[in-house]
């Protein structure tokens, strides 16, 4: 055998740019733009010192908060999770078509370019981008909240199903073909036993970043307890809108537990 194989000496591995001097080189490089940037801003140093005056005034209102307006609150709280629930599930019906057009094993080419382009267009945008233009169609309340979560649900599902279809045994496949099944077969048989456990907890993900997300968009206008946040806010309200973040935070953190629990159960 050969002891090439083996070697007996430790040697560092290479250095991410080539070589070291390259390495630091570009470390220095990178540096220097930061400072650059960060000189370009306009900061001002005053302005920033003085927001932490107004930060102290700001958190000795919100004390203590008022959960007076119980109905308001939670009215907010059932609406945000009525967005999220029914985005989560308008994303796992329909991105299963999208995400099987956009597997490169499984879709024809320009299917799937078509489907891929698609992918990327929607990832570019964010939540909030995607809410203005909603709010803007739609006007406010929850039907623009939950088109914009349906959408990236969508989006986001069919991204992670489309690699986990590439990511499965060619094995299954071909001896499910081999038998003369049709597309619609080698799916069901061959394709979903090996991607459903994996998409169900992407599913559960997905239902709990829509828990927080639900809270994001109404900031814009989009419903859920985010547009009564705002509206707190707006009317300098500020103990009422601490008794909304505390409301926020606890909503999250039930979706949190949520998710925890069913991944157990999925394990």
């Amino acid at each position: 055998m050969s002891t090439a194989a083996y070697p007996t000496s430790w040697r560092p591995p290479p250095a991410f740019f080539g070589t070291r001097t390259r390495q630091h080189a570009a470390v220095i490089a990178a540096l220097l733009y930061v400072v650059w940037s960060v000189s370009t801003l306009n900061v001002d140093v005053n302005r920033a010192l003085a927001g932490f005056g107004r930060a102290v005034d700001l958190f000795v209102r919100m004390v203590p908060p008022d959960f007076s307006r119980g109905e308001l609150l939670v009215r907010g709280m059932v609406e945000s999770l009525q967005m999220a629930f029914a985005a989560t599930l308008a994303g796992v019906v329909l991105s299963v078509p999208l995400g099987i057009a956009a597997a490169r094993n499984l879709a024809p080419r320009p299917v799937y370019l078509a489907a891929r382009g698609l992918i990327v267009v929607g990832r570019t945008f964010h939540e909030v981008i995607i809410a203005i233009f909603f709010v803007k169609l739609f006007g406010f309340g929850a039907v623009a909240g939950l088109l914009t979560l349906a959408f990236h649900s969508v989006i986001f599902l069919a991204k992670m199903l489309a690699e986990d279809i590439e990511n499965v045994r060619v094995g299954p496949i071909e001896a499910v073909r081999a038998t003369g099944a049709g597309f619609l077969q080698v799916v069901v048989y061959s394709v979903v036993p090996q991607v459903l456990t994996r998409s169900v907890g992407t599913a559960i993900y997905r239902l709990d970043a829509n828990v927080r997300h639900s809270t994001v968009v109404g900031i814009v206008g989009a419903g859920g307890i985010g547009q009564t946040l705002s509206a707190s806010f707006s009317r300098y309200d500020y103990d009422f809108a601490a008794a909304i973040l505390l409301c926020i935070i606890a909503l999250v953190a039930l979706g949190e537990w949520f998710s925890d629990w069913v991944r157990a159960k999925l394990r």
